[in-house]
């Protein structure tokens, strides 16, 4: 357990004026509220907030981060209060707590509504005080360090959400090294057969990358001497998550992952890093397309560094990152290394700028009110890889890697975007779905008229450029629905000799459609148009129950639900709509749903609802009109077929083993297809009859289990 006095020695050295007595303070204050608590592990709680603050002291953060570290569960699980917090450490550190607090109850495996407003409190907090977010990323690391104490079905929750959100947030943030530590941590109990055997094999050749790290080291050393570079020079290994990356992505074993050790040089000056980089591609051949400048293009987090790649001594591939000192402290610690102290502020507006993303993704939530669609922001965001590219005036755009022409059009202007019809990158005709490099310079061709089609949301990458042409096909098809709700009306209208004018001006039908929530006449138009309501009940309004034609009295008032989906004779589904069980359903071939995912439905015409995974992107570009809270009926149980793709070594018996590994968990096979790769390598897809997603997750952590198995996913076509 780490000591009062290892933090306040750590603080002293980056930070020599730092109020040491307010650490002091705070750990007092921390101490008292915990006294007799304790953590799973069976430890003091106390070593919980001091492991935090601990982490942030090697982040050199500033005092109130620290003090806040110490302080940030007393509120949440003691009987402290923020009005304590606040009349001992002042308004400042009651403010980081407290968001820190508030973080700390956000649960991201919530519904799709819940989930979204729980990101927008996050980004709320962290545009507000970044701070917030560093404790709070010091706190998951802890936690996850000690993650072995926890339930089983806990552990994996809490490793997926810090896989899914808490590495994308310190990768953004520029912290590689917290960012590293998350995504092997998560690794090891989301996948803990391969993360075993990764570290079976590491540790099988460690002395023989030892030897290698070593001799590769003094030969460069030596030939940086010979140029007058002085430098560090480090070799590490890759850290799991990464291999485990690579392995899946290039759908290869573990012994054909070659580059998995990568070598640091840190030298003195930027100038010296190029001096550096040419010592090395004179010493060994570069590979094509592996060389990334990142100090004259840094990363949207702010990093800088060369990376290279070359054919070693061995034939081996040899990673080397080039960077100085100071890009170094960066590449570690991120925003914390650009910290002014006794401010406890970043040091300029341009280091803050660095971390816009934050404050697009603040305009972006206000604009979006669609859920889904909000997640579906922030996840691409979160994940981005950035590429660099330049406008035909030479300004130089980043992108999310696998960026189009299109997205390069969205971010330009949305009219852009819309009348695009092809593009050029680097003075020649390409295709819209061409993915941008770094270093193209793009140019856009455009038509007389707006002409955005779904397919583009299958090629554009960036969510600006999602979220701009879902808009424009919801109102194409409201406009459509609008038309058709129009002439469906109007036929009506003849039939009684009444002026649609006239009718839609009417009080009761402006009340009926206020009382329905559309709030204009093209509202309620297209409304009709989706089937919602028939003319015909417009129609009832205005004209007596004795003046409509025989044949158009109704028998019996049929509720909105039923106008927009008809009942079967059939037994009952998997999914309830409107808390019934008995309605017309179908499933979204290009999601393919299973019992446990979170669905939504739209309704469809003529074909009751369709039933689609949440983020599901042809939901997102359905008129919001038409979705319909849809669940899963629990009570019922029926398989459903869902498509796994293994990829494997080519080896005896193992095609055996791994329909032993599916049924096992109590799965039928439906189908299956195989081939055989020239690398020694199987691509095998099974359609497996799945009962719901706990069983899902079964089967596949039972492939993962087989020896020879590269990689696991399931398919959504």
């Amino acid at each position: 357990m780490i000591r009062l006095h290892d933090i306040l020695d750590m603080v002293a050295a980056y930070n020599p004026e730092a109020d040491l007595d307010l650490i002091k303070k705070a750990y007092v204050f921390s101490a008292k509220a915990h006294q007799g608590q304790t953590r799973r592990s069976g430890e003091p709680y106390l070593t919980h907030p001091m492991e935090v603050a601990g982490i942030l002291s090697q982040m050199k953060l500033d005092v109130p981060s620290i003090a806040t570290a110490l302080l940030h569960d007393t509120v949440e699980d003691t009987v402290a209060t923020l009005e304590e917090v606040e009349q001992l450490f002042g308004p400042e550190i009651r403010n980081l707590v407290d968001g820190v607090t508030k973080l700390s109850k956000i649960q991201f495996t919530t519904s799709q509504e819940r989930q979204a407003e729980n990101f927008r409190k996050m980004i709320m907090a962290m545009a507000k005080d970044i701070r917030v977010i560093l404790v709070k990323l010091a706190d998951r690391v802890h936690n996850m360090r000690t993650l072995e104490h926890m339930p089983e079905m806990r552990q994996v929750a809490i490793a997926q959400e810090t896989m899914d959100i808490y590495a994308p947030i310190a990768n953004r943030l520029g912290i590689q090294e917290m960012k590293i530590e998350l995504e092997d941590l998560s690794l090891k109990y989301l996948k803990p057969d391969i993360y075993q055997m990764i570290d079976e094999q590491v540790r099988k050749r460690k002395g023989q990358r030892e030897k290698y790290i070593t001799e590769i080291k003094k030969l460069v050393g030596d030939r940086m001497r010979e140029h007058n570079v002085e430098c560090d020079i480090y070799g590490r290994l890759k850290h799991y998550c990464s291999i485990w990356r690579k392995m899946e992505s290039q759908h290869i074993p573990f012994d054909q992952v070659h580059d998995i050790i990568a070598f640091r040089l840190i030298v003195e000056s930027v100038q010296q890093c190029y001096e550096a980089l040419g010592v090395i591609h004179a010493l060994w051949r570069p590979v094509p397309g592996r060389f990334k400048d990142y100090i004259a293009m840094p990363k949207a987090n702010g990093y800088q560094s060369l990376h290279t790649t070359v054919i070693g001594p061995s034939g081996d591939r040899i990673e080397f990152q080039i960077r100085t000192g100071e890009m170094h402290d960066f590449a570690e610690h991120g925003i914390a290394a650009h910290w002014k102290y006794k401010e406890g502020r970043l040091i300029d507006d341009k280091e803050e700028m660095k971390f816009k993303w934050i404050r697009k993704l603040l305009e972006w939530q206000s604009e979006l009110s669609d859920p889904a669609e909000f997640l579906d922001t922030v996840k691409l965001d979160l994940f981005a890889d950035d590429v660099y590219v330049f406008t035909p005036a030479g300004e130089l755009l980043e992108f999310p890697r696998g960026s189009t022409p299109l997205d390069f059009a969205y971010s330009i202007h949305t009219d852009l975007g819309h009348t695009t019809i092809g593009a050029k990158v680097n003075g020649k005709i390409v295709p819209l779905k061409y993915q941008l490099r770094s270093g193209d310079t793009v140019e856009i061709l455009r038509g007389k008229k707006p002409q955005p089609h779904k397919d583009w949301l299958s090629v554009v990458k960036t969510s600006r450029a999602k979220a701009k042409i879902r808009q424009w096909l919801r109102q194409e098809e409201q406009d459509k629905s609008s038309l058709i709700g129009r002439e469906l009306l109007e036929k009506e209208c003849r039939r009684y000799n009444i002026s649609i004018n006239q009718l839609l001006k009417n009080k009761e039908v402006e009340n009926f459609a206020k009382s329905s929530s559309y709030d204009s006449t093209e509202a309620l138009l297209s409304a009709i148009g989706y089937g919602k309501f028939s003319p015909l009940q417009i129609i009832s309004l205005v004209v007596p129950h004795d003046q409509l034609h025989p044949e158009d009295r109704p028998k019996e008032e049929s509720s909105v639900i039923g106008k927009i989906v008809q009942r079967l004779t059939r037994p009952k589904g998997l999914v309830k709509v409107g808390g019934m069980s008995d309605m017309m359903v179908s499933f979204g071939k290009c999601c393919n749903p299973v019992p446990g995912d979170p669905i939504v439905g739209f309704v469809t015409r003529g074909r009751g609802v369709s039933v689609h995974v949440s983020d599901c992107d042809k939901v997102l570009s359905q008129e919001h009109d038409r979705l319909i809270q849809v669940e899963w009926d629990m009570t019922q149980s029926a398989a459903r077929v869902v498509r796994i793709r293994v990829m494997c070594q080519d080896r005896i018996g193992i095609l055996a083993k791994m329909t032993e590994a599916i049924t096992s968990e109590g799965a039928n096979i439906a189908g299956a297809s195989i081939r055989i790769n020239d690398d020694k390598t199987a691509l095998n897809s099974f359609d497996v009859e799945i009962k719901d997603l706990t069983q899902l997750r079964n089967v596949m952590k039972s492939l993962e289990r087989v020896k020879g198995i590269i990689s696991v996913e399931r398919v959504r076509e």
